[in-house]
């Protein structure tokens, strides 16, 4: 019986360690060899950040085969709101126009363990399942209690799970936002650089429009090396 009861405890236990890895997946620095891309900001320096393949296959696809083909090259971040995000990969520089490596758009892809936490990288959508070339990344470092968050859950029918509240309260990002955009990356060096960015002059703070353009230089897709 006591062998029986250690067996179901460490079995338990396994569960919970998958679980609990599985969901701090998106915080944990690349693994050696891991498809990582470096998105160089003209003036600003660069952003680095590591992607989903398994949980948001497409996202990335369209993603790696946009920058390798140097589709983002010289675009902008033509959306930036200071505590919020910042928004490119438009060619009209507008946030109206763009397309996916497929010529039209795709579907959403969610993960109840990925969340628009600080340095989210998400697809950009006018609606459900309208995915482009458009993309974000969340720079909102606010964080959230559980009542905050409960009547998040209620206001948009989501729900979070126990390591997402956790996270809300810690890192900060944009729990309103969640199932309601594919996060398809995570920003794993170049905060410094991302608030930088977000916090450049507007010529119009209602939209996030820019004073100067903020140029995306070049994104480089490598594989990561310590």
């Amino acid at each position: 019986m006591k062998r029986v009861l250690l067996i179901f405890i460490m079995t338990v236990s396994v569960f919970m360690m998958m679980g609990c890895s599985k969901a701090d997946k998106q915080f944990k620095e690349p693994k050696e060899g891991e498809t990582v891309a470096e998105i160089n900001i003209q003036g600003y320096g660069s952003i680095y950040v590591k992607f989903f393949k398994k949980e948001a296959p497409k996202a990335v696809e369209n993603f790696i085969t946009h920058a390798r083909n140097g589709y983002y090259d010289g675009l902008t971040f033509h959306r930036i709101i200071d505590d919020f995000m910042i928004q490119g990969g438009d060619p009209n520089g507008t946030g109206t126009g763009g397309e996916s490596i497929w010529g039209e758009d795709f579907e959403d892809e969610f993960d109840e363990n990925l969340h628009p936490y600080r340095g989210a990288l998400c697809m950009a959508n006018s609606g459900p399942n309208t995915n482009g070339s458009q993309f974000f990344i969340v720079q909102s470092d606010n964080t959230y209690d559980q009542a905050t968050l409960a009547r998040i859950e209620l206001m948009y029918n989501v729900e979070f799970n126990s390591k997402a509240i956790e996270n809300y309260g810690k890192k900060g990002g944009t729990p309103w936002l969640f199932e309601s955009h594919t996060v398809f990356g995570q920003v794993y060096e170049g905060y410094d650089v991302l608030d930088a960015v977000a916090g450049v002059e507007l010529i119009d703070e209602d939209n996030g429009i820019p004073a100067e353009p903020v140029i995306i230089e070049s994104i480089r897709v490598f594989d990561y090396s310590r």
